[in-house]
């Protein structure tokens, strides 16, 4: 077929030379799949190189401390993706012998591993002619197949599936499936897509009718919720007061300053009220240092962030007095981080 022809032969001339694309291992190859979920390339470059010096083989992410594990994906955000990860390596530790499973059913049963990242594996790593349909690649077909279905709705993923099965290499599905998102990446892109560079243009639908910019079709997420927060630094000589989130919800597991759900504008006073009686002792002199926001994929967190005293303060089960340099070791998510950096260039830290 002559689409797959010059897809593959573009791929083969322009790919991007990126780290995970010099291994056929399947393990590093999953790995690289769930860094890039929802995270730009450039990002997960450096984090992948750290990741698979940290982890170089399967046995050692199913053995690692989760704290570590957590540290290792400090700043990448959707840490459920990191405790997925190692479920499902330890569930190919435990029942497959070490090795990543070469078919649909086995790897799917594997958590974390969605459709899309069993396909990815399954054709880049083993040479399997498997769809692999992720947001690029329903919006590179929606064109060159003209698909005016609603890509936001899960069941048209169901729809790209079936046609990729159609149109896919049999005889190099890796170069075939790497090439439909190098294309989605570099070429067609969400807006204004690269239509004269397009090694694909003359099999594109939507380009002969003057529709590539119409497609993909896909109705707005509704509106994000917002919810207000403080975030303390709490000080008893050298050290600061850290909680450990929840084990399941958001950033489970990871470390933060003690957080409060606040209204707007919350007083330094009412703080100091509240948390002298959720901890049993004394804090005081709150002062607010900072101001953020930080936007996860479903809800916003609006954050003032205070420091403040204690005194006579035992830190319950799930909280630790740390220093400056314990608290580096510990695993903090982006709200925490911002936190920090404020402390930090205060000198507090």
């Amino acid at each position: 077929m002559q689409f797959q022809h010059d897809l593959i032969s573009w791929f083969a001339a322009e790919k991007r030379d990126l780290p995970w694309r010099r291994t056929a291992d399947p393990y590093q190859i999953w790995i690289s799949e769930i860094m890039l979920q929802q995270t730009r390339v450039d990002t997960v470059i450096p984090y992948y190189k750290r990741f698979i010096e940290k982890f170089p083989t399967l046995n050692d992410l199913a053995e690692a401390d989760e704290q570590i594990l957590l540290k290792q994906w400090e700043g990448l955000g959707y840490y459920s993706r990191a405790r997925n990860l190692q479920a499902g390596v330890k569930e190919v530790a435990e029942n497959y012998g070490g090795i990543v499973p070469d078919n649909r059913k086995e790897i799917s049963s594997l958590k974390g591993v969605g459709p899309y990242t069993a396909g990815a594996v399954l054709s880049i790593a083993y040479g399997v002619p498997e769809h692999a349909v992720d947001g690029n690649v329903m919006r590179v077909l929606s064109r060159i197949l003209l698909i005016e279905e609603d890509i936001a709705k899960p069941k048209t993923r169901k729809i790209f599936e079936e046609a990729v099965t159609e149109i896919i290499s049999h005889e190099d599905p890796s170069s075939f499936n790497q090439g439909l998102m190098e294309l989605g990446a570099l070429i067609c892109t969400p807006t204004s897509p690269k239509c004269l560079l397009c090694p694909v243009r003359e099999h594109c639908a939507a380009f002969h009718e003057g529709r590539q910019h119409d497609l993909p079709i896909k109705t707005k997420a509704k509106k994000t919720k917002s919810l207000q927060y403080a975030m303390i630094a709490i000080r008893s000589n050298d050290k600061l007061l850290m909680e450990q989130r929840p084990a399941t919800g958001l950033l489970a597991n990871m470390w933060q300053f003690p957080m409060l759900e606040t209204a707007a504008d919350v007083l330094p006073l009412e703080i100091e009220e509240q948390l002298s009686e959720n901890l049993k002792g004394i804090v005081d002199k709150a002062e607010k240092i900072t101001s953020f926001k930080h936007v996860f994929s479903h809800l916003t967190w609006n954050v003032d962030g205070f420091i403040a005293d204690s005194e006579n303060i035992v830190a319950p089960e799930h909280m630790r007095w740390v220093t400056a340099e314990e608290m580096d070791l510990l695993p903090i998510a982006g709200p925490v981080q911002k936190m920090k950096t404020a402390l930090q260039q205060r000198g507090d830290v």
